[in-house]
Formats: C-alpha cells, sequence, structure tokens
C-alpha cells in the first residue's frame, strides 16, 4: 500500500515538474517573440486599425485641423463605383506580376544560380554591378532611363537605332510604356532576391553537390533536385516580401510616366492612393477617401501573403524535422 501511495506522489511530482518545464518553454518562447510582436504591432496591425478608421470619416483637412465626421462605407463605395477602379486592379496585378515573375524572383534567382557556379571574385564584381541601380538616388536612375527612351537626337535607344538605319524612332515611354515601367523597376528588384538566393546557395552542404556528380548527375538535374528543393524558405521570403514591396511602391512609376501617358494607363493602386489622399488636381486633400484605397491595398497584400504560404506549403517548412531513434 504504502508503495502505491509513493507511486502515485511520485506520477503527481512529475507531471507538476513536466507542466512547470512546458510553462517555462512558452514563456521563453514568447519573451524571444516579443521584440518581433512589439513592432508588428506598432507598425502594422495600429497603423491597418488607424487606416481603416480613417477612410471612415471625411476628412479632408491638410493638417487634420477640420473634425472627424463618420460616413460609414461612404468612402468604399464611391471607391467600387469609380469607373477607373478596374482598369487600376489590373494594372496593378499586371504591375506586380510581371515585375515579381520577370526580376525579382525569376532575373535574381538566374542570377544567382549563374554567380554560383563562376569564379568567386568575378561573381562578386557582377553582384555588385547588379547593386547599383538600388543604390542609385532615384531621381538620378529615372534621369538616366529618361535619356535612354528620349526622342531623337537625345534618346540612347533611338540614336543606338539610327546606327542600324532604323528610320521610324519614336518616344519610347508613350509607344511602350509597360514595358519601361516593368524594366525599371525590375532592375532594382532583382539585386535583393540575388542576394538572398546566393547566400541560400552558398549554405547548402558542398557534400550533396559532390555526391550528386560522382553519380553522374548532371548540372540541370543538380539544380532541380538540390538547390531548388533546399531554397523553398528563401523563395517563400523573397516572393512574399518582394509582392508586398510592389504592392505599395509607386516612387519609380511616378518619376517615369506619372500614370500616363493618357488616362490611367500606367497608374497602378499605389499612386493611386498617393494622389486621391495627398495630390489631387484641385489642391485639396482627401484623406479619408485616400486611406480607402490604402486599406483594400492591405487586404489585398494579407491575401497574397496567405495564398503564397499555401502554395509554397509553410506547414511542411516549420516542422521538425523527423529524426530516426535506434
Amino acid at each position: 500500500m504504502a508503495e502505491t501511495v509513493v507511486g502515485a506522489e511520485a506520477g503527481v511530482a512529475r507531471a507538476q515538474t513536466s507542466r512547470w518545464a512546458q510553462i517555462k518553454a512558452t514563456v521563453g518562447a514568447w519573451s524571444f517573440m516579443s521584440p518581433a510582436i512589439f513592432l508588428v504591432l506598432v507598425f502594422f496591425f495600429i497603423p491597418a486599425i488607424l487606416l481603416f478608421v480613417l477612410s471612415m470619416t471625411d476628412l479632408a483637412s491638410s493638417n487634420f485641423s477640420d473634425p472627424w465626421t463618420y460616413i460609414g462605407l461612404e468612402n468604399y463605395r464611391r471607391l467600387f463605383s469609380d469607373r477607373f477602379f478596374p482598369k487600376i486592379l489590373r494594372n496593378t496585378f499586371k504591375y506586380v506580376f510581371l515585375t515579381l515573375g520577370f526580376f525579382n524572383v525569376g532575373l535574381a534567382l538566374v542570377l544567382a544560380l549563374l554567380t554560383s557556379h563562376i569564379n568567386r571574385r568575378a561573381s562578386f564584381l557582377f553582384r555588385l554591378l547588379w547593386l547599383l541601380p538600388r543604390i542609385t538616388p532615384s531621381v538620378v536612375y529615372i534621369v538616366m532611363w529618361r535619356r535612354f527612351v528620349q526622342t531623337p537626337p537625345y534618346g540612347i535607344i533611338n540614336w543606338f537605332l539610327s546606327m542600324f538605319g532604323v528610320e521610324r524612332q519614336p518616344y519610347w515611354l508613350t509607344e511602350m510604356p509597360w514595358l519601361f515601367v516593368v524594366l525599371v523597376n525590375g532592375f532594382v528588384g532583382a539585386s535583393f532576391g540575388m542576394i538572398i538566393f546566393t547566400s541560400a546557395i552558398e549554405a547548402i552542404p558542398k557534400d550533396l553537390f559532390t555526391a550528386a556528380k560522382v553519380d553522374g548527375a548532371s548540372s540541370w538535374q543538380i539544380i532541380r533536385d538540390i538547390t531548388l528543393p533546399l531554397l523553398r524558405w528563401p523563395l517563400l521570403f523573397v516572393t512574399t516580401y518582394q509582392t508586398l514591396s510592389l504592392l505599395v511602391s509607386f516612387e519609380y512609376i511616378l518619376l517615369l510616366t506619372q500614370g500616363g501617358p493618357g488616362l490611367y494607363t500606367t497608374e497602378v493602386w499605389a499612386l493611386t492612393a498617393y494622389k486621391r489622399a495627398l495630390k489631387t488636381y484641385f489642391g485639396s486633400h482627401a484623406w479619408g477617401y485616400g486611406a480607402a484605397w490604402g486599406f483594400i491595398l492591405v487586404i489585398i497584400g494579407v491575401v497574397m501573403s496567405v495564398v503564397y504560404l499555401r502554395v509554397f506549403r509553410f506547414d511542411e517548412l516549420v516542422q521538425e524535422p523527423k529524426i530516426d531513434v535506434l
């Protein structure tokens, strides 16, 4: 009987110890996460809530001096009834997916794979050249592109074409505005992904590549079966980050085309939100209406992030590795 009581007490003690260990582990995890949680709350959730509250008002003064009058969903009704709303939405997705697919992820991955298989010094110099568009001041960068596409005899592209006897030399921003919008933003965005992918490739154990080569695998087979599967984390990060970055970026479009040529030809959602809130044609402001455009953009960003988590199987990426216990 005494042995039974002692065994029960030992079981209770073990359960309490286990419960205390779980509490300590939970507190420790939340302690490590608290700085990130604080930053997300301060710089994302609270601003998003304020943006939503602002979008439910008719605030229009430049210095917030006028009272905030609650008007409900009037700004959203006005937004969705705007006849240019479908065109701006199409422009936004066109801009994001073309720039993301061909440059920010596609070209970045190709550059990382190429520079990982050449001389180390040469690859360092090559990556440095690709970083130049990112570190160049925005105004200087756009002035360079404007010089490229300018009409004769000032445009470099037209000057180059004239050497081959091409007579028709248009103003390229009018003829092909989307091509240059994507190029201008793509050359800047490709450098970020290139650095992330290169670092991830360099971190892959070289023994895997050596073993594959000994087994007779070609370079394409090594990339397909070893490199790309091990880049799922970097691909998820770069794709998600660059998508959100492109959704809210409009600086280069504003400097290059101002949303034109013509009416909303290259205008994206973020640029429209900026113009509605801060730059109207009559010198007035529409903070509430612009906030409605901005909050819809927040929703689009959240939805795209969830889609990416599903596509890249985030649950599998964060699972603990399965280790065989002998």
